[in-house]
């Protein structure tokens, strides 16, 4: 395939690291927020989110410095946006403050970073009108309402059938039983991947935001870059298969026969199908486990909704906000401007925090609480805002009302038996192992 270079055009990248690689090393004993200078903060580290103390940085920039700024060698100059209504700000306006770049903390523009990390062949998300719009107008049936109550018996049946199996009393985890396997179940029928590798879509969305560690994810931006060269090459033979096909209801099909899209090459179509794997694979697998957690960090919640089922509806916008499963979105400055207080220079990148925002006390009461009643929960950041508002939005919410509408009608309770591991990322807030034990009613 011609947009796969051999093994031997391949740069050697582990001199290389990444901005938020950098951070990570940098910063293994982070401090608690109130023992640090205010200009020391920087919530991008790693290891806050893997160790679950973000929320006292976040809070602090709140009440002291919401635009707040931090500059280092890899990334330049870039402001940790942290209040709810500057995010929005933020998100509302495209034009001064672009996608083009990337979405997330990356080199500086114009920087000589190797081509591997540079933001080639962007998805629609790390684009702006009128090209974003085509783009992502070409995929949108798939979420459609009427293809979403199509999907609601199969994703009803897969999770009737997967709750069925659950051993009692008996740990096992969550996320890798429960979670990942309804997550990448659904993403094979969107893609109509061949069924049996759909794990594959697990491994390769795990791999496109992981910083490289000894013993993580991958633990080289080398064996990082290899892994993704192979989903290019197996996603190279799909499209080849779907031009053959003619048009379909899939979503490479989408891509590949679409008019805004169908002229773009393998790797384009790759940046595409990431965004779709990562938002539909870590968003939703994220939220999923981040329910049961929550509703066993606060008892008294679970207890309300075991007595009154019917609160599932109210559950999941707040599950979502509590949880906002990816951190941030990075935009890029187009001119000079001021945002609050702060004057913003041409080219800094802005970072907005919606795990900060969903937790702004001017806008949610008590907003470190899980609420399963509150009344306005769905205002939350988490699918984003503006013309970036996550298209797959309406199917993450049912995967997630499904769930619990069957978990209800099963179990007595879902206990968690000790803390969970977390993601090693600033980017997707997550969990990589829950132990939990289930009691059938």
């Amino acid at each position: 395939m011609s947009d796969v270079r051999g093994e031997q055009d391949q740069p050697e990248l582990v001199e290389f690291r990444s901005p938020e690689q950098e951070q990570a090393e940098a910063g293994r004993d982070v401090p608690a927020a109130h023992a640090m200078a205010l200009e020391d903060i920087n919530p991008l580290n790693a290891n806050l989110f893997s160790e679950n103390r973000w929320q006292d940085h976040f809070a602090r920039l709140r009440r002291e410095d919401p635009v707040h700024f931090n500059e280092i060698e890899s990334a330049g100059r870039y402001w940790s946006v942290t209040k709810y209504d500057d995010i929005k700000k933020v998100s509302s306006d495209w034009e001064t403050f672009s996608s083009a770049q990337g979405i997330t903390l990356g080199f500086p523009v114009a920087s000589n970073a190797p081509v591997f990390f540079q933001q080639s062949s962007p998805a629609f998300i790390s684009q702006d009108p009128p090209g974003q719009t085509a783009q992502r107008k070409t995929v949108r049936p798939s979420v459609a309402p009427r293809n979403l109550a199509r999907l609601e018996p199969l994703i009803r049946q897969r999770t009737c059938d997967l709750l069925d199996s659950l051993p009692e009393n008996e740990t096992f985890d969550w996320v890798d039983t429960v979670s990942i396997e309804l997550t990448t179940a659904m993403l094979a029928t969107l893609f109509d991947f061949p069924f049996e590798d759909r794990r594959k879509l697990t491994r390769w969305s795990d791999i496109v935001f992981a910083i490289p560690q000894p013993g993580g994810v991958v633990e080289s931006q080398n064996q990082k870059r290899d892994e993704m060269m192979e989903c290019v090459a197996y996603f190279s033979e799909l499209w080849e298969d779907r031009k053959k096909r003619g048009e379909g209801t899939d979503l490479v099909s989408m891509l590949v026969h679409g008019e805004a899209t169908k002229h773009l090459g393998a790797a384009n179509h790759l940046g595409n199908l990431l965004l779709l794997i990562v938002g539909g694979n870590d968003t939703t697998r994220n939220t999923m486990s981040g329910s049961v957690y929550a509703l066993n960090e606060f008892p008294d919640q679970y207890d309300k909704l075991r007595a009154n089922p019917g609160l599932v509806q109210t559950l999941v916008p707040e599950i979502i906000r509590w949880q906002t499963p990816l951190s941030y979105m990075r935009r890029t400055a187009t001119r000079d401007c001021e945002l609050g207080t702060k004057s913003i220079r041409k080219d800094d990148q802005m970072l907005m925090w919606y795990v900060s925002g969903n937790r702004d006390e001017d806008v949610f009461e008590n907003a470190d609480a899980l609420d399963i009643e509150r009344p306005n929960a769905s205002h939350h950041l988490s699918f984003g805002y503006g013309v970036h508002f996550c298209m797959g939005s309406r199917l993450a919410e049912m995967q997630l009302r499904v769930l619990w509408e069957e978990i209800l009608q099963r179990f007595e309770r879902i206990d968690v038996q000790e803390a969970p591991d977390r993601t090693f990322s600033s980017f997707v807030n997550g969990y990589t192992r829950l132990p939990v034990v289930v009691t059938r009613k």
